[in-house]
């Protein structure tokens, strides 16, 4: 798959790129898809339960429409062919919608090299192919893998977003030694499920936004830097000429926003093998 660009007849086009869709199920040729696989989605704007805004920068944005993905694979056991490959607005990945010998369709994330009418299966004894899912005990040292439960049976956490994968290092009894995207490698229960290969839309990493009107299409507000305001708007503020600030760095009320450790979940920090 590739980067779309396009000729510079404007000077927003002269620096944006978008996906190659080509590799997505025409609108023409998508399947029928039940209701209950796509809901109705709505926008909070960055408000809380009191109307007061508690994200900054969020706001306006394109309707959407969440897709229902099925991260557990509840359909073990039953072979599933792949109807199509669909674009999700709420994620990064390709959406696989897969249609089971029982007559049921669901959505999973699409691995790289997935294509329409390929078969998949969530089974303890399904081959190592793209998007097939099994317990990591019985998936070969050194696949890469994706979509990774955390805790046997609450569906997949780890790796979903495009061309993430983690890598299966070792074997220790109950546990499996998990390579993270990150490069932290962390021990997952051998009972955790996976799916094998890696998240599809490997150049979204590559894709330029282009203009400040795409990111209000994904419900982004501008952001003024802080040693660009006043003094009374931020503490950050003021200066003669360009000033970087001449302290920490910190939000509009005083609070520090860098240097610090964001972890705070010490009751798994045993499970960490070797930090990133």
């Amino acid at each position: 798959m590739a980067v779309k660009s396009f000729k510079p007849t404007t000077p927003t086009l002269r620096y944006k790129t978008v996906a190659d869709f080509t590799v997505l199920t025409k609108k023409s040729e998508l399947p029928s898809r039940p209701k209950k696989l796509i809901q109705s989605k709505s926008k909070t704007g960055g408000r809380g339960m009191y109307g007061r805004t508690t994200s900054r920068y969020i706001g306006g944005g394109h309707k959407q429409m969440y897709r229902v993905v099925d991260f557990k694979r509840v359909k073990e056991n039953i072979p599933g062919t792949v109807a199509s490959i669909e674009y999700d607005p709420n994620r990064t990945a390709w959406l696989a919608l897969i249609s089971y010998a029982d007559g049921e369709k669901q959505f999973i994330i699409a691995s790289e090299g997935l294509k329409v009418g390929d078969k998949v299966i969530a089974s303890d004894s399904a081959d190592i192919k793209p998007s097939n899912n099994m317990k990591l005990s019985l998936i070969p040292v050194g696949t890469f893998i994706h979509n990774i439960e955390v805790t046997p049976g609450k569906g997949g956490k780890l790796s979903r977003s495009a061309g993430a994968y983690a890598q299966l290092m070792a074997k220790e009894s109950e546990y499996c030694q998990v390579r993270m995207p990150s490069g932290e490698i962390r021990l997952i229960h051998a009972n955790c499920k996976a799916s094998i290969g890696q998240v599809s839309n490997l150049d979204h990493e590559n894709i330029t936004i282009g203009k400040a009107g795409r990111s209000r299409w994904m419900g982004i507000r501008p952001n003024v830097r802080g040693v660009a305001k006043n003094p009374v708007d931020h503490p950050m503020g003021g200066g003669e000429g360009k000033s970087s600030g001449g302290r920490h760095p910190c939000t509009p009320w005083g609070k520090p926003t860098k240097g610090y450790k964001t972890r705070k979940n010490k009751r798994t920090d045993a499970f960490i093998v070797k930090r990133a």
